[in-house]
């Protein structure tokens, strides 16, 4: 601290090579010294003629600071008298025994939140599982992305955009893009629609919330795949519906279970690719679950999140095709067919239902940005949306044959492979006794994104294993991949 006969100052460092202004330099150390307490109220300051000279600074970057803590309400002016500590600053603010830094100091007093925050999990932002390296899951290979056409579609669009596409408000989204949606589902998943059901969302996840807002109440019953994806797990629970886990075996989610459950309102499944086991719903069991939704007056939730991508037959149509009775709610994806920042997806939904979702939609986000549902209407139109799956099949079926052969080749038996070929991972099982969160600690290490598979399970007894995504792996790098993940799981 600096005294300037009878005025006080903080010593502040000036540096000339910081980026950071002088005033803002003068301006941050003044702030932060009154917030640690440094400075009482009422107490003088110098002059800023005195001040500038005492740093050997020019008299307008002083200037400056002081102009802006008086406007802020940290210093005050008195004429005749100076420039003083503002005497109105609350003492609790500034407190002489906390010597912790203002940006460091602990909040205090009341801080109520609500209790529905201890539903959500953690996110764990400092996890090993998460970057980049072999067998990342959900990472598409974002190299064969054709980026060229995507620039200039998104220059076109951006480059004199109409007062419509810039002010528009429609909580189902661009109908352009919504028709362009409706042709593709019609022809390639067999989905049954027309543009009017069609809601662009912000991904899959968005397309849970909503669709969970709108159909369920708090202590609903509400069956779900065991293992299954987690973060549909989360939105259920936070929206207070009690969750029932319904076993998954090599014909999908067992729904001869569902029996127990005849108040369930709802059933959450992936049957055309079961994540994470990768399993397709048999044509019995899609039939047996139809019956139970009609007979129960239940509702389906189709989640149908990377089915484009099957390698030994065609891909295999969606439940909502099998569907005489409007009882099944589909969502789709962009994100994961193209690339995860997208953030674009849909939901199908029955005619009757159409009004509820707009109402829902308008108050959580009002309607989507428009921009990537333009680039997209024209991706589709061109028929490159087509022309990219076509390429991304073989290119997704190489890598995972040559995945499964390499597991083959270097664990033999030890591991077992589960799944239809099809999708962007593939799940393997450990043998009794190992433990699969420690196997992946120890490959994150290694640069190897391996994901437990006991994380799906929410169960007591979960099946331990490895989740592989191949989307962002080379065929070529895989093989010397598997060597390395050999070396970590018997380690």
């Amino acid at each position: 601290m600096s005294h300037f006969g009878t005025y006080v100052c903080p010593v502040i460092a000036i540096d000339r090579n910081d980026a950071k202004p002088l005033h803002r330099q003068v301006y941050d150390g003044y702030r932060e010294a009154i917030l640690r307490g440094d400075l009482s109220p009422g107490q003088k300051i110098p002059s800023s003629r005195e001040l500038a000279s005492d740093m050997r600074v020019s008299r307008f970057p002083v200037l400056h600071a002081y102009a802006q803590l008086q406007a802020e309400g940290y210093f005050e002016s008195q004429v005749g008298s100076g420039t003083f500590i503002s005497a109105t600053l609350p003492e609790q603010m500034m407190s002489s025994e906390q010597s912790m830094g203002v940006f460091e100091r602990a909040p205090s007093g009341l801080r109520p939140v609500a209790d529905r925050n201890a539903l959500y999990p953690k996110f764990r932002r400092d996890s090993p599982l998460r970057g980049w390296g072999a067998f990342g899951l959900h990472q598409p290979a974002s190299d064969q992305f054709p980026f060229q056409l995507w620039s200039e579609l998104a220059t076109r669009h951006s480059r004199n955009p109409s007062s419509a596409s810039l002010q528009r408000i429609d909580p189902m989204g661009l109908r352009r893009f919504r028709i362009e949606i409706c042709r593709y589902l019609r022809t390639a998943r067999s989905v049954k629609c027309d543009p009017e059901q069609i809601m662009i969302v912000s991904g899959s996840q968005q397309a849970l919330d909503l669709t969970t807002r709108v159909l369920l109440n708090s202590g609903d019953t509400v069956l779900v795949e065991e293992p299954g994806y987690t973060l549909e797990k989360t939105v259920l629970s936070a929206a207070g519906c009690r969750v029932k886990l319904m076993p998954v075996d090599d014909e999908g989610m067992d729904i001869t279970a569902a029996g127990k459950h005849k108040r369930a309102k709802a059933a959450f499944v992936t049957p055309s690719h079961q994540f994470p086991l990768g399993t397709t719903m048999s044509a019995t069991r899609r039939l047996l679950l139809l019956n139970w939704a009609q007979s129960t007056g239940a509702w389906i939730i189709e989640d149908d999140y990377d089915s484009e991508y099957r390698f030994d037959t065609r891909p295999i149509a969606s439940l909502q095709g099998l569907d005489v009775n409007a009882r099944v709610i589909y969502i789709g994806t962009f994100s994961k067919m193209l690339f995860p920042s997208l953030r674009v997806g849909y939901i199908v939904v029955p005619r009757d239902l159409v009004p509820l979702f707009e109402a829902v939609r308008f108050v959580t986000d009002i309607f989507p940005p428009y921009l990537y549902q333009e680039m997209l209407a024209d991706f589709i139109e061109g028929g490159h949306l087509a022309q990219y799956i076509r390429k991304m099949r073989r290119i997704y079926g190489e890598r995972r044959q040559v995945l499964v052969e390499s597991i083959r080749a270097e664990f033999d038996d030890f591991l077992t492979v589960h799944g239809a070929p099809a999708g962007m991972h593939v799940s393997v099982s450990l043998p009794h006794g190992y433990d699969d969160e420690a196997i992946c600690e120890r490959a994150g290490k290694q640069k190897l994104l391996l994901w437990p598979l006991s994380r799906y399970y929410a169960g007591r007894r979960p099946l331990h294993g490895l989740v592989l995504g191949f989307g962002s792996t080379t065929a070529e790098q895989i093989p010397e991949a598997v060597r390395r993940m050999r070396t970590v799981v018997h380690g």
